[in-house]
C-alpha cells in the first residue's frame, strides 16, 4: 500500500512538471536591462548578450499492463520521460546541455513491468527475464558543443556523466515510429540499450547528408540503483555513420563492450543498421523504423529485426511493430533452471507482431491526452512452450500525455546529432522524398 502510494505521487508529480515544461515558452529571452537606460551602446549589449534558448518534451504513460501465457502478469504502471535541452552561443560554436529523467524507479514495480520474453540487465543479483527494467531517475546528463564549419559541415565535441555512445539507431523514446507505444522492443538490448551509458565522451564530423561519429564509454550496463550516477572507466568504444537524405535517416554502427553484464563474464560486439522514414504535415505525421542487429558473446551469438510503424491523422493514431530476434533460451528458463553461462549455449528464435491504436481524447493547450490499447501476438519455440505457453497474446490499455505538436517534440535526438536544440522534426517538415 505505501509503495503505491509512492508511486502515484511520483507519477502526479511526474504529470506536474511535464503539464508545466510544455506550455512553458521554448525559448528564453535576454533580461531586459534595469531602469530606463537609453544608451545606444548599452542597448545594443544587452541586445547581443548571448541568451539561453530552451527545449522541453516528455511523455508518460498510464499503462494496464496484462501479460499473456503461463509468465504473464497483469499490472499498472507508468512509462515516462522528461527532457530539456538549453542551448547559447559560445565562441565560433554553439553549446547544449541536456538533461532527461524519468520518474520511473517510483512508477514501475521492481524489478520492472511486466513483457514476456523480455530479457536484460540484473536485480538483486538475478537476471531480469520477463520484464523490462524501470529507467535511471537520470537518463542523460550531458554537455555538447557544436562548431559550423562552411555552410554544410560542422565539428561537435559532447559528453557527459551520463549519455549516448554513437552505437544503434535513435533510441525507441525519440523515435517517431516508436512514440505511441509504452513499452520498450524486445530487441532494445541488441540495438539501442546503451543510450543509458555511463562516462561517454564522442566526437563527430558533418559533411553535407553524411555524418561520422566515433565515442568511448564504460560498457557496464546500469545496476538496479535507479538513483545514482554509477561512473566508470572508458572501457568501450562505438563508431556510427549516418546518411540524412530529406525525410530519411539512415546509420550503421558498431561497437566494443566491455564486460556489460553483471551475470555473465566476457566482452560484446555489437553491430547494427537501421532505416528511418518520417513525414509531418502540421500535426498528422507518418513514421517507419527498420532496424537488424547482430550481439557476439562470449558463448553466443544473437540477431534480431524489427519493423515499426505509426500513422497520425486527426486524432487517431495507427501502431504497428513486428520483431524476430534470437535469445538465449536458458535464460528464459528461469526460475526452473538458474543459468549459468556455459560453451554450446541453445540459442531459440522468437517473433512477436504488435498492433494498436491511440485517439486523442483531449488537447489542454499544446498536450494531447490520449486512449489507446494494443495487442502482442508470439510464435514461441517448442521448448518455451512449456514454461510461456503455445499461444501467448498480450494486451496494454492506457493514457498517454505528450506534445501534440510532432513539429515541438525532440524526435530523432541523439546526443552529439541534434545538439543545436531542434527537433530533427523540424529538419525535415515538408520536404521532398
Amino acid at each position: 500500500m505505501i509503495a503505491r502510494r509512492a508511486s502515484g505521487r511520483a507519477l502526479a508529480l511526474f504529470l506536474a512538471v511535464v503539464t508545466v515544461a510544455a506550455n512553458a515558452a521554448p525559448a528564453s529571452a535576454s533580461p531586459d536591462p534595469p531602469g530606463e537606460d537609453t544608451d545606444e551602446h548599452a542597448q545594443g549589449a544587452a541586445a547581443a548578450a548571448p541568451s539561453w534558448r530552451v527545449s522541453l518534451d516528455g511523455t508518460a504513460f498510464v499503462t494496464g499492463d496484462f501479460q499473456g501465457g503461463l509468465r504473464g502478469e497483469r499490472q499498472l504502471a507508468s512509462q515516462n520521460w522528461f527532457m530539456a535541452m538549453a542551448e547559447r552561443p559560445l565562441g565560433p560554436g554553439a553549446l547544449t546541455l541536456t538533461g532527461m529523467f524519468s520518474a520511473e524507479p517510483l512508477t514501475v514495480p521492481a524489478p520492472g513491468y511486466s513483457e514476456i520474453f523480455q530479457v536484460g540487465e540484473a536485480s538483486n543479483g538475478l537476471q531480469i527475464t520477463d520484464r523490462q527494467h524501470p529507467h535511471d531517475l537520470f537518463m542523460q546528463l550531458s554537455g555538447a558543443w557544436r562548431m559550423p564549419v562552411g555552410d554544410r559541415s560542422a565539428l561537435t565535441i559532447a559528453g557527459g556523466p551520463v549519455g549516448e555512445p554513437t552505437l544503434g539507431p535513435v533510441a525507441f523514446m525519440h523515435r517517431p515510429s516508436a512514440a505511441e507505444n509504452p513499452t520498450a522492443p524486445l530487441s532494445h538490448h541488441l540495438l539501442d540499450s546503451t543510450y543509458i551509458a555511463s562516462s561517454v565522451v564522442m566526437g563527430r564530423v558533418d559533411a553535407g547528408v553524411f555524418a561520422f561519429e566515433a565515442s568511448a564509454f564504460h560498457g557496464r550496463e546500469p545496476d538496479d540503483q535507479h538513483y545514482d550516477v554509477p561512473l566508470g572507466a572508458l572501457d568501450s568504444w562505438a563508431a556510427r555513420v549516418w546518411v540524412n537524405p530529406g525525410r530519411w535517416t539512415i546509420q550503421a554502427s558498431h561497437g566494443f563492450l566491455h564486460e556489460p553484464e553483471q551475470l555473465e563474464p566476457g566482452d560484446q560486439r555489437r553491430t547494427n543498421a537501421s532505416v528511418s522514414w518520417l513525414r509531418t504535415r502540421e500535426r498528422d505525421y507518418s513514421a517507419l523504423t527498420v532496424a537488424a542487429g547482430r550481439v557476439e558473446r562470449q558463448y553466443s551469438t544473437l540477431n534480431g529485426l524489427l519493423a515499426e510503424g505509426t500513422h497520425h491523422v486527426r486524432r487517431v493514431s495507427l501502431t504497428g511493430r513486428f520483431e524476430w530476434r534470437t535469445e538465449e533460451t536458458e535464460i528464459l528458463l528461469f526460475p526452473e533452471i538458474v543459468h549459468r553461462p556455459h560453451p554450446g549455449e541453445l540459442v531459440d528464435p522468437i517473433a512477436a507482431a504488435t498492433a494498436g491504436a491511440v485517439y486523442d481524447v483531449a488537447y489542454w493547450g499544446p498536450l494531447a491526452i490520449g486512449a489507446g490499447g494494443d495487442a502482442t501476438w508470439y510464435r514461441v519455440p517448442p521448448l518455451l512452450q512449456f514454461t510461456h505457453g503455445e499461444h501467448p497474446v498480450s494486451f496494454h490499455a492506457f493514457l498517454r500525455i505528450s506534445r501534440a505538436d510532432p513539429r515541438s517534440r525532440m524526435w530523432n535526438m541523439t546526443m552529439g546529432g541534434h545538439s543545436s536544440g531542434h527537433s530533427a522534426v523540424h529538419d525535415h517538415h515538408e520536404q521532398p522524398d
